[in-house]
């Protein structure tokens, strides 16, 4: 019999197991405090555990799918990567520092340095626009399993590489919104969309209808001294004392639908807003966080760990680093500079570290021996229940992991050594002959583009940083991928390979783009040493893309396939769907941690924390001297602790991920506790394995912002405007 040697492998396994339960021991399982959970399902799943934990709300003030407002509605996924939730009747809107921190340099000059000194609008007609920046509101969620399996069938659609992307999924949610709710281009004209997800990798579709608003104004944020106290080094970490807030406002036009930014559109009125509270959190403290978690993968089999850990984490930490001290060289030496990378810099670093800490995690709690723990419990089962295919579908998964690695790599490498880091390879708008030819015959078309040329090379540029970045990241890459057959002109001198890309491509400069089109011909266009390399990245990536992507259908499959076998084995009740940037609820309680042995962080910081860090030589913790004077008064009133200290940060154990940054912490009345800001560097594996007894949320307590509103700022009519509750 062909399986066997596998079925007797297994059986010795179920003994193994049946003998664990005769003793009595337990198995480990998942913890109250996991899960990215789906709000239409709060009620069968876990609102009899939350209410133990303290929770004083019906389910449906927290979610229902009658119209009626409820706390959902407060929250909004700002900018697309972010989370945010609206804090008054007038669209005031808070969301992290971080998250608003593009918004905020982009306001900024030597002049008027936002990010070094904060910024406050007095009044309604001193909040800056931000063109491109959207809130989405999530208007109804709904299953629509059923109605998409019909569709597959009907259209004969069987290609996972088709079916679970998102573009396709558009047009299937816009049939069903035409068959089930009315005229999808009249919604649209009126700021609706739509976003099908699938979830538990295509054995569920779920229908999120959603209105965008695109008037969206800076109203406030701190000193970055504040809103990213200890930056680089304090991220990902515990005990933190960052003030990780900026506040926001949402505009309509006066009718109050969705508009462009118009000096006629008005403060929104939304369905519902939270009140804040100003009593803060105890220990045990129950809380719960509604956001849009970006990516997770608690599916994982142990391949796709250890290919995760030590390809795709592994080259991003390597080739990041290069990258970041080079940034870092030149910020600490320009003023100039430091704004203009400010963003980048704190963009790179995030995903670095927390890759740093997956890797940690991942090797400390062995993720690779408790995936493989899971997929012998699926065995196992498909064996009593006569359900091969997954089996089939695990061994599958395992036998295409370990044959893309070398693809795997190298497309990596060729993102962050390449890709990402050189920004003159990114911003370069390269055309065609076809397009050279067009912008060479129409001046309309050719001032367009120049146009585009200068959006790209804007004031965030630094020719001469960029080509410091370049020289080191050329000679990265190489020593990691020498056999590879891509940019060998650089190996005898990488040095003076970038200095002769920089001193002669026509893209250094307007006017020799112009006169390279107007004047020259397509033929002297590809000579150019950035459109030459260019090309050469371009195809040896449509390559490597190529050859991966005859490995991701398969691996889709055999995906869903192994979800299957889970969602049946467990149930679809005791399980969460990865996150996928769609809205979902997390809850636990406040609690600290011991990361290693006779080390213990408590649940609180203080005030105090942040000066007993204070360094005036430090670009990460200097402190300006109206905070200082602040804490000598101590005159914090109702929003000190019993103790007269004044918090700052709080953690606890619910379950986040990236795209979680900003979202409300609510306690059991559900009123505004904090907003999430990260997470602890022992706890940044929980996107594969929820760490219990790491894995904590960092979380800026509110008090911290009423003060810094208040004392710091004086935005006396921004307190006024809120609804406080004690």
């Amino acid at each position: 019999m062909k399986n066997e040697p596998v079925i007797q492998e297994i059986m010795k396994k179920l003994t193994g197991l049946c003998l664990l339960l005769a003793l009595g021991l337990s198995l480990p399982s998942a913890k109250a405090d996991e899960g990215m959970w789906l709000l239409p399902l709060l009620k069968q799943q876990n609102y009899a555990r939350m209410q133990e934990l303290g929770l004083q709300l019906t389910a449906d003030e927290i979610y229902n799918d009658r119209g009626e407002s409820a706390l959902f509605d407060a929250v909004v996924h700002f900018g697309g990567g972010c989370t945010g939730e609206i804090v008054s009747p007038n669209g005031l809107l808070f969301t992290n520092h971080h998250c608003g921190y593009g918004e905020i340099q982009s306001h900024s000059s030597i002049g008027h340095n936002y990010l070094r000194d904060g910024f406050y609008a007095p009044t309604l007609a001193d909040e800056l626009p931000n063109p491109g920046l959207t809130v989405t509101f999530t208007e109804e969620i709904v299953d629509v399993t059923d109605f998409v399996g019909t569709y597959l069938s009907a259209y004969k659609v069987t290609d996972p590489m088709i079916y679970l992307t998102r573009s396709f999924l558009r047009v299937v949610a816009e049939s069903w919104y035409h068959e089930n709710r009315g005229d999808i281009e009249q919604a649209k004209s009126n700021g609706y969309q739509l976003d099908l997800a699938p979830i538990y990798a295509g054995n569920k579709f779920i229908l999120y209808v959603q209105r965008v608003y695109r008037d969206v104004r800076l109203v406030a944020a701190p000193p970055s001294f504040i809103g990213s106290f200890g930056s680089d080094t304090d991220n990902w970490t515990w005990p933190r004392h960052s003030g990780d807030f900026s506040i926001f406002r949402v505009y309509t036009a006066p009718d109050g639908s969705p508009a462009d930014y118009s000096a006629e559109n008005v403060p929104l009125k939304p369905k519902t807003y939270f009140k804040v509270s100003t009593k803060g959190v105890e220990e045990d403290d129950f809380v719960m966080i509604i956001g849009f978690p970006g990516t997770t993968r608690h599916f994982s089999t142990a391949a796709e760990v250890t290919e995760f850990c030590n390809i795709s984490e592994q080259i991003r930490i390597d080739m990041r680093e290069v990258r970041q001290e080079v940034l870092w060289q030149e910020m600490m030496q320009d003023e100039k500079v430091e704004i203009q990378y400010a963003a980048k810099y704190k963009g790179s670093t995030n995903a670095y570290k927390r890759a740093i800490g997956n890797n940690w995690a991942a090797e400390k709690i062995g993720f690779e021996a408790l995936k493989q723990s899971d997929m012998d419990e699926l065995r196992a089962y498909a064996i009593a229940n006569n359900r091969l295919e997954y089996i089939e579908a695990m061994d599958q998964l395992t036998d295409l992991i370990g044959k893309r690695a070398p693809a795997l790599s190298l497309r990596t490498l060729l993102d962050e050594g390449i890709w990402r880091p050189i920004e003159i390879l990114r911003l370069a708008p390269i055309v065609n002959q076809e397009q050279f030819e067009i912008l060479k015959q129409d001046s309309a078309q050719l001032e367009a583009f120049l146009e585009a040329y200068d959006a790209r090379y804007n004031k965030d540029y630094n020719s001469a940083v960029d080509r410091r970045v370049t020289k080191a990241m050329v000679k990265a890459f190489r020593a990691a991928a020498p056999e590879v057959d891509f940019l060998n002109d650089a190996d005898s001198d990488v040095d003076g390979y970038v200095d002769h890309l920089f001193d002669t491509t026509i893209y250094r400069s307007r006017d020799k783009l112009r006169r390279a089109i107007e004047e020259g011909t397509f033929q002297e266009y590809e000579l150019d040493p950035l459109v030459q390399l260019h090309r050469e990245y371009v195809e040896t990536n449509n390559s490597v893309i190529g050859e991966l992507n005859t490995y991701t259908p398969l691996l889709a499959a055999a995906q869903m396939a192994y979800q299957k076998g889970m969602l049946e084995m467990k149930g679809e009740l005791n399980l969460w769907p990865d996150a996928n940037s769609t809205l979902r609820y997390t809850f636990g309680q406040v609690r600290g941690y011991s990361p290693r042995d006779q080390v213990f962080y408590g649940f609180q910081t203080t005030l105090d924390g942040v000066f007993e860090k204070e360094d005036p030589n430090s670009e990460e913790y200097y402190i300006l001297p109206p905070l200082r004077a602040i804490y000598e008064r101590a005159s914090y009133g109702d929003l000190a602790l019993k103790n007269g200290q004044m918090p700052v940060n709080f953690c606890a154990t619910t379950h986040t991920t990236g795209g979680n940054s900003g979202s409300p912490v609510l306690n059991a009345e559900g009123h505004l506790v904090g907003l999430n800001f990260d997470r602890n560097w022992e706890g940044v594996g929980g996107d594969l394995v929820y760490l219990p007894d790491f894995q904590r949320s960092i979380i800026c307590d509110v008090r911290y912002l009423l003060l810094i509103l208040d004392q710091y700022l004086g935005a006396d009519r921004l307190l006024d405007e809120l609804s406080l509750a004690n």
